[in-house]
């Protein structure tokens, strides 16, 4: 074998063990409303990120939160589900991304409402918001990440 030949498998070896962990990210399996756009603009912002997004469309996203276990105060628009945790609303992918990595003991994340400037929100208007993390068990939620525009 060259010595070519050797860099050239090494440099692909190397290429490989590399990759980083989200590059294997979980499919997001997506429900919204077949008539709201903020919902697919959310998952457009989750594929530009590198996340795979099935959407569903349903007009009982009522029903879809209860089966999910999103309470009233954490409901936006959209539900979906990746890799056994719950997202609600408009979650940027950089925080689904650490919730996958560090897996913390939580149901899931929520963006409560509809911010404005939040991914699929972008509207020319910049709202602080926060992203929330809850269990099912404790339905107090706790600020997983927050966004300011100080």
């Amino acid at each position: 074998m060259t010595s070519s030949l050797r860099l050239t498998l090494a440099g692909a070896l190397l290429a490989v063990i590399a990759i980083p962990a989200w590059a294997e990210t979980p499919v997001v399996e997506m429900h919204k409303d077949p008539n709201c756009g903020c919902c697919t603009a959310w998952a457009e912002h989750l594929e530009a990120e590198g996340f795979e997004v099935r959407q569903h469309e349903t007009r009982d996203m009522r029903a879809v939160k209860i089966e999910h276990g999103v309470s009233p105060g954490l409901a936006s628009c959209h539900t979906a589900v990746v890799d056994g945790y719950v997202i609600e609303g408009h979650v940027p992918a950089a925080d689904i991304r650490r919730l996958l990595e560090e897996r913390p003991d939580v149901a899931g994340l929520a963006v409560p409402g509809m911010p404005h400037g939040s991914p699929g929100m972008e509207t020319g208007r910049q709202d602080d918001y926060a992203v929330l993390g809850w269990s099912h068990d404790d339905r107090t939620p706790a600020i997983f990440n927050e966004y300011t525009q100080d």
